[in-house]
């Protein structure tokens, strides 16, 4: 046998065993820079990836060359240079165990140049997060991961008011405000994955879900906080079909007008609901076609707590919409998203999502992706997304479509028109990303109006002819970033974004340029 053909047989059984070790049944974690790797793998055309339902489970994904399992051969002659390139920060193997744990922060500084104010040191912006990130595997079929994060910022006055008015940040958590200027709020996120069978997986955790292949979703976004949710996955064995069901606890906002008004206390609980969501991936060669169905229904009421409804722990998608219809006191919504391959680097998709046929109110999303255009690591995506007045809306409002007072689909929430597009380009492990949004927004004058874009309001027409106030967003973000880590996505960066609002005040204007070093595992959109 030669050397060549014992090298070759070497880095077989490498690759086998880091697949054995790595593929298990924690979920990929749900942010954009791991997915192009997924996603790029998944858009060959022999592959049966189902990607239409994130976070994809580890052992139902092709993990080759994706971020964070990648085979690292290079030379490392340091201890601490292998920590900070390659090694996680303390990892543990046993024959039927394995363990990590990593560190978690972000320390950014920037200037916005495009806020106009008379004192300059409040365009002067921080962020200061610091966290931990565990996950470990007992044996083949049970894993879990644990992640907590403490943040302080102060954030251009854009983001501050959009904020300050939810009182809760993109995909994170809760907001209290220090010293006027200061956000402080904390996050969390986990789950235990077991696998039941070698066709099921079933998890109980707490986290987010992203229905679709798009940047933007018109179904179910990571945009809203997370939320605890019990979960089974079912994938045939020929893997040509997945459905997946979960029960998630959600509630309508963070604001002291949601609480319950069962306390005279500061901290009484918040108003709560139960989500059922459904979802059918069925994959027939170039072509995937997903079907979803959720479902919140009203725990409480007026009265206080109401009967349990057995159709909450209905598992069969479209029995619930058929029962109960979409003019009920539930709140339902059914949609479809489609992924076509074109060739073994690109794809077209789009998604359909309505919550009342009868009345038009509906949204939509039609996009392209293609990978390595040109050259290896040039990354290109043009999307563009859109929804009706009234979309998401309901009444009671408490039972739109939203968790902690965030759109559960589209962050825009209804009523809007948006063109997404991004170029990304890698130099090994230097990434350059160019980022362009346009979009058209219908938006109240008044909080008596009601033109069917907020989904805090009730969905009831209260105006006459529409006279909503048209805004026009131009949002631009270029970077450049290098990776250091790709377990954590550890990377040092640098910046400038410009964000444009027609027929707005200065304040919400930004020019902004940063820099700093981060990791970086769930995605955040603050490009609204």
């Amino acid at each position: 046998m030669s050397f060549a053909s014992v090298r070759a047989i070497a880095l077989v059984s490498t690759l086998l065993m880091a697949w054995t070790v790595l593929a298990q049944q924690n979920d990929i974690p749900l942010q954009r820079d791991v997915y192009i790797d997924v996603e790029r793998n998944a858009a060959k055309l022999d592959a049966r990836v189902h990607t239409g339902l994130k976070p994809v489970i580890e052992s139902r994904a092709d993990l080759t060359n994706v971020m964070g399992h990648r085979i690292d051969s290079a030379k490392y002659y340091y201890w601490i240079t292998e920590k900070l390139f390659k090694d996680h920060l303390l990892e543990v193997k046993g024959e039927d165990f394995h363990l990590t744990a990593d560190l978690l922060f972000q320390f950014e500084y920037g200037n916005d140049y495009g806020d106009r104010t008379a004192y300059v040191d409040t365009n002067r912006y921080y962020s200061n997060v610091r966290g931990v990130y565990i996950t470990g595997d007992l044996g083949d079929r049970i894993s879990f991961q644990t992640m907590v994060q403490e943040h302080q910022a102060i954030v251009p006055q854009y983001l501050f008011l959009q904020v300050a008015g939810q009182g809760v940040i993109s995909g994170q958590g809760r907001v209290k405000l220090k010293s006027a200027r200061i956000l402080d709020y904390g996050w969390s996120q986990g789950s235990v994955s077991y696998k039941a069978a070698n066709w099921l997986n079933v998890q109980l955790g707490q986290g987010r879900q992203f229905v679709g292949h798009g940047y933007r979703s018109v179904l179910l976004s990571d945009h809203a906080v997370s939320a605890p949710f019990l979960k089974f996955s079912a994938l045939s064995t020929n893997k040509r079909f997945q459905y997946t069901t979960w029960l998630s606890k959600l509630q309508s906002g963070v604001q002291d007008s949601d609480r319950l008004p069962t306390s005279t206390s500061s901290e009484s609980l918040f108003y709560w609901m139960r989500g059922r969501f459904n979802h059918l991936s069925v994959n027939l060669g170039r072509v995937q076609l997903g079907l979803f169905e959720s479902t919140i229904f009203e725990d409480i009421d007026s009265t206080g707590v109401k009967p349990f409804d057995a159709l909450e722990l209905n598992p069969i998608i479209g029995v619930n919409t058929l029962t109960r219809g979409f003019d009920g006191v539930e709140k339902s919504l059914v949609g479809l998203d489609l992924r076509v391959k074109i060739t073994d680097k690109g794809y077209v998709y789009g998604q359909f999502a309505t919550d009342d046929p009868a009345k038009q109110r509906y949204a939509y999303q039609g996009g392209v992706r293609w990978f390595d255009v040109i050259r290896k690591d040039l990354h290109l995506q043009l999307e563009y997304n859109g929804a009706q007045p009234f979309t998401y809306m309901n009444d009671p409002a408490k039972l739109a479509y939203k968790h902690a007072g965030l759109p559960l689909a589209h962050p825009m929430g209804a009523y809007f028109n948006e063109a997404v597009a991004i170029v990304d380009v890698g130099f090994d492990r230097l990434m350059v990303q160019a980022k362009m949004v346009l979009a058209t927004y219908h938006r109240d004058r008044t909080l008596a109006e009601n033109y069917g874009s907020d989904l805090g309001k009730p969905d009831i027409l209260v105006t006459g002819p529409d006279g909503a106030r048209v805004q026009q967003l131009t949002y631009i973000d270029a970077n450049a970033s290098y990776l250091f880590n790709p377990n954590t996505n550890l990377r040092a960066y640098v910046g400038v974004q410009r964000r444009s609002l027609t027929n707005s005040s200065d304040n919400v204007q930004s020019t902004f340029v940063y820099f700093g070093i981060r990791t970086s595992l769930f995605d955040r959109y603050y490009d609204i």
